[in-house]
């Protein structure tokens, strides 16, 4: 047997000490609900994950058991495990070291949370169930990295399962449940795309990482990492002390927890901390409570004090703090001063002369946030939009709750429904399948098997999964566009719009062109924060290229419909349709864009022109209508251009009804 090669020890990190702290805070009370590492790449987020299991102990669990379960405790146990232990079993045990359970990114719901065992139905007429990775992480960790390109429903049923510390399948005619205690390590890049707010609440911990900037700190990273993969072996065993006085640690705080008090008044300052901070729901103050009791734990103490509460807040707060998609998620620290020295005076006054009880001070109003950037043209107030919906196709239909879905042609997406066509891919659907031969049994032969299945029996399941929804905003920002406030209530609008694609989970590109040329400012992603960003600080100014602009719109429209072909996608052009720059010499600017327009209109995505010109908008420098026939979408001219009114049309391209 090749022995097991050593994994990087937990203690030579250097440096990341929240991290540390959140995954160390886990292991000794897995009910804090996970932690979500958001950060760059490179930056020792598995690295630590990883670790962390070598750090912990094996775990005692009975032997042959598919869950792993616990030997005497019997919250800790399945229905079998439990049925055996009241019947007076000695159940046998066995060590299990802990385990890191990786959720890949093309898992499927059956996977994740474990389906029928199709085989053994068939041969017995029995319905068993078929574990999926939850049990495999009972008593572990399950390591989800990229937990934000994760479809969202298996986000959910995954922090569920977290929460409760159970998993519950009921499915395909059966309800089965059974432990699920892991330790969640999810793991992203912003860049990438955030997590819907709904879903980061369900995290426990948050923690931002980032590469260190600390000269002698990332010298010693490069030094470790190189004495680990010279001699792995020697390079742990030096670490061996250090080690095991952590886990030591651990294994006490895990005694010493379920004995740590915490007082009413400190319960007051957790709820205070929580309303002054503008927190909503009750999931915060429930988690900090919890973790300034392990941290109390962890620190040798059985009694939570004001030190427990100020960093659980730092841990437990930041991710839950979003009031607008694109103000900051950083704690307002002179507001948490202020909770505190608050608490500090009551407790003074009390200890003087206790007063009569007095209601909690309400939290000052905040002020509105306003986006702030060094910009040319600034733009105007943001406001709330319609739902915006892509115009459904052939494939696409519409699903209760407004929910854009289409059916799925592999194994992925959720099962809705039974049908006698075979798919290319087959999928069987035993429940339906059994019902369908149920009545036929008493009249086939049937052998040595429990059902008899015949062809005409077999049912598969139809699966749907939601779209891809895809707004490609391409942005004049050419010098005509900064007069008569155009570009400030363009942004506004923009603005406004993605605002709405982050709440929808829409993906966001942005081209701009001014000056001598076009550019991506933005390929299609998720994170609207960016395009935001960018937004903000664009200029005017210079020539308007819009024949280099409509070339990179079908660029990136051609390349991420053949990687997305059932994606939904809106290209939105905004400008004023004053081409004067052509992308080769000697060809007229306007019979470029035409020949472009002509080009994406083949592609089969719905578009929407939206013409500045306040004066004389089909004059010869512009003729945007022509342009949208071409493009087979939509124009308006604005004559006066607003947002709310940049929003209506573009809402009516999209398929909604006008805003009343």
């Amino acid at each position: 047997m090749t022995p097991k090669r050593p994994v990087y020890p937990f203690a030579a990190l250097v440096g990341q000490e929240r991290l540390k702290l959140a995954l160390v805070l886990n292991a000794i009370n897995p009910l804090i609900g996970g932690v979500l590492i958001r950060g760059e790449k490179g930056t020792a987020k598995s690295t630590a994950a990883r670790g962390l299991a070598e750090l912990l102990p094996p775990i005692a669990m009975v032997a042959g058991c598919r869950f792993h379960c616990h030997p005497e405790l019997a919250e800790l146990m399945c229905d079998a495990c439990r049925k055996r232990q009241a019947q007076g079993e000695a159940l046998p045990r066995r060590d299990r070291p802990m385990v890191v359970v990786d959720l890949p990114l093309g898992t499927t719901e059956d996977r994740l949370l474990g389906t029928i065992d199709l085989e053994a139905a068939l041969k017995s007429g029995e319905k068993h169930f078929e574990p999926g990775l939850l049990a495999s992480a009972n008593r572990g960790i399950l390591y989800v990295d990229e937990v934000n390109l994760l479809d969202d429903h298996l986000v959910d049923v995954l922090l569920d399962a977290a929460a409760m510390g159970v998993n519950v399948v009921e499915r395909e005619g059966i309800s089965f449940a059974h432990p699920a205690r892991f330790i969640l390590v999810g793991t992203m890049n912003p860049e990438e795309g955030e997590l819907r707010p709904q879903l980061l609440d369900r995290f426990g911990l948050c923690v931002e990482v980032t590469g260190l900037n600390n000269l002698d700190a990332r010298m010693a990273v490069v030094e470790r990492r190189l004495a680990f993969e010279r001699d792995p072996e020697a390079f742990a065993a030096g670490w061996q002390l250090e080690q095991e006085t952590i886990r030591q640690s651990i294994l006490n705080a895990r005694e010493r927890l379920p004995r740590v008090s915490f007082s009413r008044d400190l319960l007051r300052l957790i709820t205070a901390i929580c309303v002054d901070q503008g927190v909503d729901g009750h999931r915060a103050d429930i988690f900090m409570l919890k973790v300034a009791q392990t941290l109390a734990a962890y620190r040798g103490r059985e009694a939570v004090d004001p030190a427990d509460v100020r960093q659980a807040a730092t841990l437990v707060l930041p991710h839950r703090l979003r009031r607008q998609p694109f103000s900051d998620s950083e704690m307002d620290e002179n507001r948490l001063e202020e909770t505190f020295r608050k608490h500090a005076e009551t407790m003074e006054s009390r200890r003087a002369e206790p007063p009569p009880p007095q209601p909690g001070a309400a939290a000052s109003d905040g002020e509105d946030a306003v986006l702030v950037g060094e910009v040319v043209v600034a733009p105007g107030a943001t406001f709330p939009v319609r739902p915006l919906e892509l115009p459904p196709d052939r494939q696409v239909k519409k699903a209760p709750g407004s929910r854009t879905r289409t059916r799925s042609e592999d194994r992925t997406g959720r099962y809705v429904r039974p049908t006698l066509v075979k798919p290319a891919v087959a999928d069987l659907a035993i429940d339906a399948t059994l019902r369908a031969a149920a009545p036929y049994q008493g009249l086939r032969q049937r052998g040595n098997l429990a059902l008899a299945i015949r062809e005409p029996d077999l049912r598969y399941k139809v699966r749907e999964k939601r779209i891809g929804r895809n707004i490609l905003f391409v942005v004049d920002a050419s010098g005509s566009m900064g007069a008569d406030e155009r570009m400030m209530e363009t942004k506004a609008a923009i603005l406004s719009l993605l605002i709405d694609a982050y709440q929808k989970r829409e993906r966001v590109g942005l081209i701009v062109f001014g000056g001598r040329q076009a550019r991506v400012a933005l390929p299609f992603t998720r994170s609207v924060e960016m395009a935001q960003r960018y937004l903000t600080n664009l200029p005017t100014g210079g020539k308007t290229p819009l024949p280099h602009a409509l070339y990179l719109a079908r660029e990136l429209l051609r390349q991420e419909k053949s990687r997305h072909p059932k994606d939904a996608f809106l290209l939105v052009l905004i400008t004023d349709g004053r081409a004067n720059l052509s992308l080769v010499k000697g060809r007229k600017p306007m019979e470029e864009v035409k020949e472009l327009a002509g080009q994406i209109g083949t592609l089969g995505t719905n578009a929407l022109v939206l013409d500045t010109e306040r004066f004389a908008p089909c004059l010869d420098l512009g003729c945007l209508p022509e342009l949208s026939r071409i493009l087979g979408g939509r124009y308006h001219s604005v004559q006066s251009l607003k947002a709310p009114e940049v929003v209506a049309r573009i809402t009516a391209a999209l398929g909604e009804a006008p805003a009343p």
